[in-house]
Parts: structure tokens; sequence; C-alpha cells
């Protein structure tokens, strides 16, 4: 019987490990993890004076079921009681695996086919860097991309504040992947 429970045991553990090695992942060519945000990718305006490019983001091991993908900013750290969205882009095609750096301009010339940006907290669609208020700590901006189970999201589009769209990726996402870097100004 001990044998059967450890046999088990290991057959467990083993499966789970193997999940997890196989779990649905971003990373960035631009950002890594926990690392300070370059000035290439800081907003201009604001008083920032950055480039206003959006880094690149490749995923992989997309759950089965993937429909499409999403891809937000979001700066929880903002002093205005409810953070910062300063990208949001949904109806990214199944077959896409990456944004390059720059894909997140304002007209979305280089996202893929069917891709829609809608407004951030800046007020308009594309993406928007960080610039957190000078002299306040160094913020955290995560970059989450969304696996979701639909085609397209029902009811939002391009003028869909971003906390709406954000409802309406949680009720169909699937899986997340996400990492975090961080900015701050003197």
């Amino acid at each position: 019987m001990k044998t059967r429970v450890l046999a088990l045991a290991v057959t467990f553990a083993l499966t789970a490990s193997t999940a997890f090695a196989g779990g649905f992942s971003v990373t960035s060519p631009d950002l890594k993890p926990g690392a300070a945000i370059g000035d290439k990718f800081v907003f201009s305006g604001f008083g920032c004076t950055g480039g206003n490019v959006s880094p690149g983001l490749i995923w992989k091991n997309a759950p089965k079921g993937t429909k499409s993908f999403a891809v937000t900013s979001y700066d929880p750290d903002a002093p205005t009681g409810s953070g910062w969205w300063h990208w949001v882009a949904f109806n990214i095609p199944a077959t896409a695996t990456e944004l390059p750096s720059g894909a997140g301009t304002a007209d979305g010339a280089t996202l893929p086919a069917g891709t829609v940006q809608s407004r951030t907290d800046f007020g308009a669609p594309g993406y928007g860097g960080p610039c957190p208020p000078k002299g306040d700590k160094p913020h955290h901006y995560t970059f989450t991309v969304f696996a979701l189970k639909v085609d397209a999201l029902p009811v939002v589009d391009a003028n869909s504040p971003a906390a709406m769209v954000g409802y309406f990726l949680n009720a169909n996402a699937i899986a997340k992947a996400g990492l975090t870097a961080k900015y701050g100004r003197k």
C-alpha cells in the first residue's frame, strides 16, 4: 500500500512539474522582470521625455482552446485610486506569438490584422509609456498577455474605456501570462 501511495505521489509531482514547465509565459527582448524600464519606452509628455515605444512581447505555450489574445500594460501604483492603464490591445489572432517593439502606435499599423486598441488612461488608443509623478517611488508596470476563449471580445471597441475592456478580458480568459518592470523619476 505504501509503495502504491508513493508511486502515485511521484507521478503527481512529475505531472505537476511538467505542466508548470510547459505553462503559458511571456518574455520581452526589451524588458527584464523587476528591472528598470529604459527611456525608449517611457512616455513623451506630462514632463517625461521618453521615446514612447511599446516594448516587444513574445509569448509561448498558449493553452488549448485559445481563440485570440489580448495585451495590457497597467500601473497599479498610480496615485489615482484605480491605477493607470497604459496599453490595451485585443482581438489579436490566435496565430500570433509576439508583438514587436513599436507595435503599439496609435494607428496600430504594425499590429496583426483584426487587432483593436482601445483608450488608455491617457485618453487615446495606443501604447503610452511610464511617467509616474516626479519624486514618487518607482512604479510597477505589468504587461499581461491574455489567452482568450473567444475570437473577438463582445461589446467593446476602440472607444471603450480600459476598465470595461479589462472586465471582458477577465470574463473570457483561459490563461494569463505577465511580466512586471519598474520605472521612477527623481
